[in-house]
């Protein structure tokens, strides 16, 4: 069977959180490992600048902080193809030529700028940017050099990806030619795990938890995490159903024999909200003791070493694309 190229990334915006594995990094792996795909993982430095253009002074070391939870999470360089944006300049070029034949009002009309901008003003940025504008165009550029047939997303994000469509085909259509695939989405299942407040799981509200924390801050975010708000006193029933963040965790993280005993014992006034979310914590320090084992195991030389040698796999590649996109454009 012949494989589909697939392409996804992910911005340097420092360690990931659990919700980053069970929600991205989990299903990577199993689209590598499936062997249906020939898979190009890639960490979008150049998009960290959209919103985070004057945040630079930590961008090296987040560089390699990602990429260690990349290759902890279960991503094998031999499998796969893990590189470094911008040490792949054709994706510079490939974009450029793009951009000169996308009408504005594409990119002004794209649901990716209207995140961007929220994103931007909530790091109180309120200037739209060419980089904002020319974000969706950029990211086409990334699928698009690699000729990627499929992108992982989830069916929120299936918008995300039309513009991507609606740029190939107007290339295809303007030179007469079928070379770009028409990336389609590859929708994808996954755990949506709320911060321990109840709001959108993010590092900038300090309501994660690492995939390298400790098991120490593991269960001092646990501690946090709301439950039932009703529930007053320890000796007051619970309400699983009612548990905004604590319970919903237990049902991704524990067994059945565990959730089951947990909804019965809460309900009853048996167990504690404190002590549930401690028992949590231990739960899921089991679930990633391992990864954080392999995690730790890399050393930062390791991890430069292995980037080099997916940015020299990745950049062959690129060469090609952009060498057979000036040819058709007749640019050569």
């Amino acid at each position: 069977m012949l494989k589909k190229t697939l392409v996804s990334g992910m911005r340097p915006t420092g360690k990931l959180h659990i919700g980053h594995y069970m929600g991205v990094l989990r299903n990577w792996v199993v689209l590598q490992n499936s062997n249906n795909y020939n898979c190009f993982f890639f960490i979008a430095d150049w998009h960290s600048l959209t919103t985070k253009y004057s945040e630079t002074a930590n961008l090296k070391s987040n560089i390699i902080e990602i990429t260690k939870d990349f290759l902890a999470s279960g991503l094998n360089p031999e499998k796969s193809s893990i590189y470094l944006q911008s040490a792949i300049p054709e994706i510079a070029e490939i974009f450029l030529l793009l951009g000169m034949l996308t009408p504005n009002n594409w990119a002004e009309r794209d649901p990716t700028l209207k995140d961007l901008v929220k994103g931007a003003k909530n790091s109180g940025i309120n200037e739209l940017t060419y980089g904002m504008l020319g974000y969706p165009i950029l990211q086409t550029a990334d699928i698009l050099t690699f000729k990627g047939e499929v992108v992982p997303v989830g069916k929120d994000q299936e918008a995300h990806l039309e513009m991507s469509r609606e740029i190939a085909r107007r290339f295809n259509f303007i030179f007469n030619t079928n070379f770009f695939p028409e990336p389609k989405p590859l929708f994808t299942d996954t755990a949506s795990l709320k911060g321990v407040d109840n709001n959108k799981m993010s590092k900038s509200f300090n309501n994660d938890i690492k995939i390298s924390a400790t098991e120490e801050e593991t269960i001092n975010q646990t501690k946090k995490m709301i439950t039932d708000p009703l529930r007053m006193k320890r000796s007051d029933a619970g309400s699983t159903k009612r548990c905004q963040v604590a319970f919903p965790y237990y049902e991704i993280f524990a067994n059945t024999e565990i959730i089951n005993k947990v909804k019965q014992e809460c309900e009853t006034a048996q167990r504690g909200c404190v002590d549930c979310k401690i028992e949590l914590g231990k739960i899921i320090n089991a679930y990633f003791k391992e990864i954080r084992e392999k995690r730790n195991d890399f050393t930062d030389k390791e991890v430069l070493e292995i980037l080099e040698e997916g940015n020299m796999k990745a950049q062959i590649q690129a060469k090609e694309c952009l060498f057979k996109v000036k040819e058709i454009m007749k640019l050569n």
